[in-house]
């Protein structure tokens, strides 16, 4: 009598031998995806050299042998400045109102569409949402700052406001740093909604259609057969962009703070992506700009390995 082993093979070939044999059929796929894996190694990988600078005080032009080592004495100096941790609270809170409405709202638009049945609508409403999108930061600030000015030609947020009681005369709502958290989130929704809301969608239609006819059937309503069939049915694909967009959290906000930040909003907008580079490039201080930076890269690892392993051990859904 053959043993449970001997009858399966697949299960009892080697890794190396089984690795070559699926490489074989899937030769071209491979072939394709050098160019993507170059791409990452030498933009993400190769530039992690840098890091070793943190430990230098760096001097242009000089060969890292010549250079002073100083140790952890940057890090000490990034931890004791005031503004880094202002930065790191700016770029927290950003990124968590940017994660947490933003996602919200990207399924709440990927149900309506859903729902609806007009195939015409439903595509000119899909197009019309996700343009935005293609729209850059530069342009999205021109307008904005356009629409809100109150110097000449008033903007027309800011007049709408104005005529509604809502502010008074030459109120700018672009100097008003209590303002500059809710202000950025809401034109990230903007922006972003519809583009995100393409993968919840995909992921809807993925759905067996016979779950909502029994539904039906047994009367349950939309809203529940949304609660009961929907949301559970793309609960994967939530759960998989939440852990791959926390490794961005301590990333984002760096183009509003060129774009949007001033003097009068700067304990607001200052984030850890223009401190780095106002020490960088603007101070120069190539050193404490890297300790800076590898702050910022290995918290963002954490969080992703973090909320990675979390979500295995409550949901079971995890990457890696």
């Amino acid at each position: 009598m053959k043993s449970n082993e001997s009858e399966n093979p697949i299960k009892n070939e080697k890794f190396g031998s089984l690795f070559i044999r699926n490489a074989k059929k899937q030769k071209f796929l491979l072939l394709i995806t050098i160019p993507f894996i170059l791409y990452v190694f030498l933009f993400s990988y190769f530039p992690l050299w840098g890091w070793i600078w943190s430990f230098f005080k760096f001097k242009p032009g000089v060969a890292l042998s010549l250079n002073d080592f100083v140790g952890l004495k940057y890090y000490y100096k990034i931890f004791g400045d005031a503004t880094f941790w202002l930065a790191l609270r700016n770029t927290l809170v950003l990124s968590i109102l940017s994660l947490s409405f933003g996602t919200v709202s990207a399924i709440v638009f990927a149900v309506f569409l859903n729902e609806l049945k007009n195939g015409i609508f439903k595509r000119f409403a899909q197009t019309i949402s996700y343009l935005p999108h293609f729209v850059s930061w530069v342009v999205v600030a021109t307008l904005f700052i356009g629409m809100t000015k109150t110097i000449g030609v008033p903007g027309v947020i800011y007049k709408t406001l104005l005529d509604l009681g809502l502010v008074k005369q030459d109120y700018n709502l672009m100097l008003q740093g209590n303002l500059y958290w809710i202000m950025i989130t809401m034109i990230g929704i903007w922006k972003e909604t519809g583009w995100a809301a393409i993968i919840y969608l995909a992921a809807m239609t993925g759905i067996n259609s016979e779950l909502y006819e029994a539904a039906y059937v047994d009367g349950a309503g939309r809203f529940k057969r949304i609660w009961n069939i929907t949301l559970p049915g793309i609960k994967t694909t939530i759960i998989v962009l939440l852990i791959l967009n926390t490794g961005w959290i301590l990333g984002t906000g760096f183009e509003q703070k060129l774009l949007f930040g001033n003097a009068a909003n700067f304990d607001y907008s200052e984030v850890l992506g223009s401190f780095i580079y106002r020490w960088g490039l603007g101070q120069r201080e190539y050193s404490f700009a890297m300790a800076a930076n590898v702050f910022q890269s290995l918290v963002g690892f954490l969080l992703v390995v973090t909320a990675n392993f979390t979500s295995k051990k409550l949901n079971d859904t995890a990457i890696f």
